[in-house]
């Protein structure tokens, strides 16, 4: 366990100590045990965790112990919690983790799940769970509607103790304050952990049915397919922000204005979206475009983008070029959307004195509308080297003064409702690189320069 702390081995070990003391009454020839059942359980858990370890099918199987917690809730409701303790044990020490220590995450997991399972398999018993589960030899009729009571208690010791352990590791390992460490952590894990309950519930009715255990596979079966189904949407997702990460980055080295810039304008996009209702899918689409609406800028010469001075009529048109080099950098990705057409358009005007294209009105595209309206506000608020940004309502009433002419109304007051709503930080407002994006003025009021390039001080251009 190289690499653990102190206080983290010592939290392991408790734990190892104590799962072991709950499982020793299971080894007693008198306990009368149902191996076999608590054997199969057990295989059926290491099968499902396997395939993380072996990254099969090009590593898309999804491996995360929530995956299967219906099955070692299944195992709570079916075993006495002595042999219950013991059915996570050989999966958890099989099982893929994301980074070393190795074997003390192994380790740590194998013990922390045993406590779970074991918690919540006492949990069931003390609330008269098996009573109402139904089987055996008898033929019993489980009693479904008085088996939820226990299931949820045990759900809910299950997810409390699951919550508990993970506090206590991350305080000790990561070595967090004590009073952050469990902050959140039960309320996230009582919804999740009641819908594990009732998959639980079903897995051990049908494995004390007639059909028997095979016919718990209904359950676990659609359950595992549907957890690689939601594993894929996220690693979807992830792969996005990867991609706009990168990009985001790349702009960064070239452009140092854009360092926090894009983020914010992101950030105020998105508040303009969800005031005027949009749907998630769009919501998300928006923002992307606020945060990508300067990656043309990678087409952009780097000694335009940095020259100290005026821009010549050159220079000037090669700067207002950048948002059709970004529409052209974000062409192929597909998951962008309606992003690439504010890309190309946020520096249209509703006059159509703007560019590329000098679009009026509704014919600028409606993102490309919100993120003119973005970007000139924290162009507005945000603190250069050579002067103090504006105050969030003077920066209002300019986006005001020049609505109807410049930007749109309605998103206009969109902004002004949303940081009406929820505020805006000006701490994180602060820029240190002296360029002020294309189509904006740094040194008098007037937001409404006629052409990117034009000359904002002496010595500088945007």
């Amino acid at each position: 366990m190289s690499g653990t702390s102190a206080a983290a081995r010592v939290y392991i070990l408790c734990a190892v100590v104590c799962a072991a003391l709950g499982a020793v009454p299971a080894l007693s020839p008198e306990a009368g045990t149902p191996w076999g059942t608590l054997g199969l359980l057990a295989a059926l858990y290491s099968a499902c965790e396997l395939p993380g370890r072996f990254r099969v099918f090009g590593g898309s199987v999804p491996i995360t112990a929530g995956s299967f917690f219906p099955l070692l809730l299944a195992a709570a409701f079916l075993l006495p919690p002595s042999a219950a303790v013991l059915v996570a044990v050989p999966g958890a020490l099989v099982s893929h983790v994301d980074g070393p220590p190795v074997t003390a995450r192994r380790v740590w997991r194998a013990a922390q799940l045993a406590l779970t399972v074991g918690a919540a398999s006492w949990a069931y018993a003390l609330s008269g769970g098996p009573a109402t589960l139904g089987g055996g030899p008898e033929g019993a009729v489980p009693a479904l509607p008085h088996a939820l009571l226990p299931a949820c208690a045990a759900a809910l010791v299950f997810g409390l103790v699951l919550a508990a352990l993970d506090g206590g590791i991350i305080a000790t390992a990561e070595r967090v304050a004590v009073r952050h460490a469990w902050r959140g952590l039960p309320a996230r894990s009582v919804g999740p952990h009641l819908v594990h309950a009732l998959a639980g519930l079903m897995m051990a009715v049908l494995w004390r049915s007639t059909y028997g255990p095979l016919s718990a596979l209904v359950v676990l079966l659609p359950m595992y397919i549907s957890c690689w189904v939601f594993a894929q949407y996220h690693r979807r997702h992830a792969a996005h922000r990867a991609t706009i990460r990168a990009l985001v980055q790349a702009v960064d080295i070239k452009d140092g204005y854009t360092r926090g810039h894009s983020e914010r304008v992101g950030r105020a996009s998105e508040l303009i979206a969800r005031e005027l209702g949009m749907e998630e899918s769009r919501t998300e689409a928006l923002r992307f475009a606020g945060i990508l609406h300067d990656v043309g800028k990678l087409g952009v010469p780097t000694r335009v983008l940095r020259k100290d001075g005026p821009l010549t009529p050159e220079e000037r048109r090669v700067i207002e070029l950048h948002p059709e080099y970004g529409h052209e950098i974000v062409r192929g990705i597909g998951f962008l959307d309606e992003a690439r057409a504010a890309i190309l358009h946020h520096h249209e005007r509703l006059d159509g004195s703007g560019y590329p294209y000098g679009l009026t009105g509704d014919r600028i595209p409606e993102f490309a509308r919100v993120v003119a309206v973005a970007d000139a506000f924290d162009a507005m608020t945000s603190t250069r080297s050579y002067r103090r940004g504006r105050p969030v309502p003077a920066a209002v009433e300019e986006l005001r003064r020049c609505a109807g002419s410049q930007f749109d109304p309605r998103m206009v007051r969109a902004l002004a409702r949303a940081l009406d709503r929820h505020g805006w930080s000006a701490a994180a407002n602060t820029v240190t690189s002296d360029e002020d994006p294309a189509g904006l003025p740094t040194q008098r009021a007037d937001v409404r320069a006629p052409a990117a390039g034009t000359p904002d001080r002496p010595g500088r251009h945007r």
